[in-house]
């Protein structure tokens, strides 16, 4: 073991006898628990700010400077580079944050996770980007799901295993009233051989909680005219992963109507589109809507159903993940969203082609006449 170098029981021990002990980590890192009682300095900044304050560094020198990371590399560098520069009594954690907390050592970890939490979502928390305050409005986030079919079931997985409504605040409502059929399975990845002849809604819930049983799943029925202006309301974000115009023109207006950001998804054949339709809860009230895109709905026989035309069963696990995407983008504030695009895919040619779409001024839902 190099001579700069302490078990994290020793290191705890100088702590104890007035050595500064230091996070060299990043503070996306720091921000998931940090040893107790650590000054948190990333590794790129060490020398300078010890440097710039050395007459205060100089009274810790005489119990030592303890410097930590996750793994104990980091650290190493960063003793050896205050060291070169004349600190003495400086020394590296053996194993960093990971033994220091196998041996059990004062740990202060994010109040507001779980030390499951912190492990489940570990990788995404890394992001700074997101960190615990993103995680933390995905767990209280109220998401509805419009269908548990072939784009829901993708953007479902997803949104649950990123935390979505895994908290008592949250809830990611589920809104179906079909059974599993066989034909199904190809592409609605959310069920399972044996539950064919369940209600999507009731076999949904079972995956998700084996996927993330924190997660707070509501089973809900089909929207229809008579209950759409009640469950709506319930809701931040809506994503529509329904098959059939009458459901999306029902949806898209209700959006409209309660001001809710919209998440719409599409495919047939080897295709696929994806949107963002703010509406009305655009503060610029620049943000087109649905029948901006499309004020009426084509005729039957220009418009035929998966069940019709046929579906390439990855096709909508590729939309869907896109409207998962942009459902976390809008909980956490990430990145830009699709409104006012469309972005459509060909699987034949494995080709994304956006076009832009403009607000109607005469739009029938969300022109200032039509309000």
């Amino acid at each position: 073991m190099p001579a700069n170098t302490l078990t994290p029981v020793q290191a705890y021990a100088q702590q104890q006898l007035g050595a500064r002990l230091i996070d060299v980590r990043e503070p996306n890192e720091t921000a998931l628990g940090h040893a107790q009682g650590a000054e948190l300095i990333p590794r790129a900044q060490l020398v300078a700010a010890l440097t710039e304050a050395r007459e205060i560094a100089g009274a810790p020198e005489r119990h030592g400077i303890l410097l930590i990371c996750q793994s104990g590399v980091r650290a190493n560098a960063a003793a050896q580079a205050l060291s070169a520069v004349g600190f003495g009594q400086v020394f590296s954690i053996a194993g960093g944050g990971n033994a220091w907390q196998q041996a059990a050592l004062p740990w202060h970890s994010a109040a507001s996770l779980s030390a499951d939490e912190l492990a489940r979502y570990s990788r995404q928390l890394l992001l700074p980007e997101l960190g615990i305050g993103g995680q933390e409005k995905l767990g209280l986030a109220k998401v509805l799901l419009i269908g548990a079919g072939g784009l829901g079931s993708p953007a479902a997985l997803y949104l649950a295993a990123a935390g979505v409504a895994a908290t008592g605040a949250g809830k990611l409502g589920i809104s179906d009233s079909d059974h599993v059929d066989v034909s199904n399975l190809h592409r609605q990845i959310l069920h399972r051989t044996n539950s064919i002849g369940r209600l999507k809604t009731d076999s949904a819930t079972a995956e998700l909680a084996a996927l993330n049983p924190l997660v707070n799943v509501e089973k809900l029925p089909a929207l229809n005219a008579e209950n759409i202006d009640a469950l709506l309301p319930q809701f931040d974000l809506i994503l529509d992963g329904s098959d059939n115009f009458a459901t999306r023109f029902l949806v898209a207006d209700a959006c409209v109507k309660h001001k809710k950001p919209l998440i719409y998804g599409a495919v047939l054949r080897f295709e696929g589109q994806v949107s963002v339709f703010l509406g009305t809860s655009d503060s610029s009230g620049t943000a087109p809507c649905y029948r901006c895109l499309f004020p009426e709905a084509p005729p039957p026989e220009h418009a035929p159903s998966c069940a019709q035309a046929g579906v390439l069963g990855v096709v909508p696990g590729v939309i869907g993940t896109l409207q998962a995407t942009e459902a976390i983008k809008l909980i956490t504030g990430i990145g830009t969203p699709l409104s006012g695009r469309l972005l459509m895919f060909d699987a034949k040619t494995t080709r994304f082609r956006e076009v832009r779409i403009p607000r109607d001024p005469h739009c029938p839902a969300c022109a200032p006449s039509s309000q």
